[in-house]
């Protein structure tokens, strides 16, 4: 069952993705960022209603453990969200969601020195494929021109990310309910919290920004669509397995890119940026299985 929401999260990741790439170019980073949770707060509270209603559970006991994961992951998805925006305006969409796929390289290295996961040799031969793949597709062609600063904002998303998803897992274990009623508690949880965050900052400090994303309701709505849905994904899954084995898996994420890239965006890949795409993917192979 992990597999399948964990495709299921990748497909709609790539799509957000794509959206969130063409709002950038319109809209400032705070208000893409926002435009991820905007209408995401209501999906997912509808989600958590039907699962009651579907298999009726009490309603949990929060602690202040658990407070502290949900709060740590929402601060942590707001920074990973905006650096990945950064990332679209540097390079092309492709190029900029791959660079943050250094999210599962990073994932297996953090969740096994804090959290218990254990990696096989062959598992790290996987982190250093994918290290090498990030390298690869920070550089604009050839190797003389990698770009230091492109490659340090790819692993500082992804290890935002990354924390994002072990502090989110952290959560859903600390719930004492079925799946998946845990992962929607987590999921409505760090969304309003980052839904409230946002909105309170750009209607103090960029009411413009606000204004921008009223006069684009599609665009906004399907971001917001893609994102909850990818994010039911992402935190079912995450509550059944591991988090580098559920990130890892997820790398099939990047050819789902790969296509919207070519094919909806019309931008162009060049051999070494698909070479950097394939490597990631193989990265993730080998984790996954070895």
């Amino acid at each position: 069952m992990w597999i399948a929401f964990t495709l299921l999260a990748a497909l709609m990741q790539a799509w957000r993705n794509a959206f969130q790439s063409q709002l950038s170019a319109e809209v400032r980073v705070a208000g893409v960022t926002l435009a991820r949770f905007l209408w995401a707060g209501p999906l997912a509270a509808l989600y958590l209603l039907s699962l009651h209603l579907w298999q009726p559970q009490p309603l949990p006991a929060f602690t202040g453990t658990f407070g502290g994961y949900v709060v740590g992951a929402a601060l942590m998805q707001i920074l990973a969200t905006a650096l990945m925006v950064k990332l679209f305006q540097l390079k092309n969409f492709a190029m900029g969601a791959g660079l943050a796929k250094s999210e599962a390289l990073v994932a297996a290295v953090l969740g096994t020195w804090f959290f218990g996961t254990e990696l096989s040799g062959l598992g790290w031969v996987g982190v250093g494929i994918g290290a090498l793949a990030v390298m690869l597709l920070s550089s604009q062609g050839h190797w003389r021109s990698l770009s230091p600063g492109t490659a340090l904002l790819g692993l500082a998303c992804g290890s935002a990310f990354a924390l994002t998803s072990l502090w989110i897992r952290e959560a859903s274990l600390h719930l004492e309910l079925a799946f998946p009623h845990r992962a929607a508690w987590v999921l409505l949880g760090v969304i309003a919290l980052q839904t409230a965050l946002l909105l309170a900052y750009l209607a103090w400090q960029d009411r413009s920004t606000l204004r921008a994303l009223w006069a684009r309701p599609r665009l906004v709505g399907l971001i917001s669509l893609t994102s909850c849905l990818g994010s039911i994904g992402w935190f079912s899954a995450m509550s059944l397995q591991t988090v580098p084995y559920v990130k890892t898996l997820g790398q099939v994420e990047v050819f789902f890119t790969l296509l919207l890239s070519a094919l909806w965006l019309k931008q162009p890949v060049r051999v070494n940026e698909f070479l950097g795409l394939f490597l990631i993917a193989l990265a993730a192979i080998i984790v996954i299985w070895f």
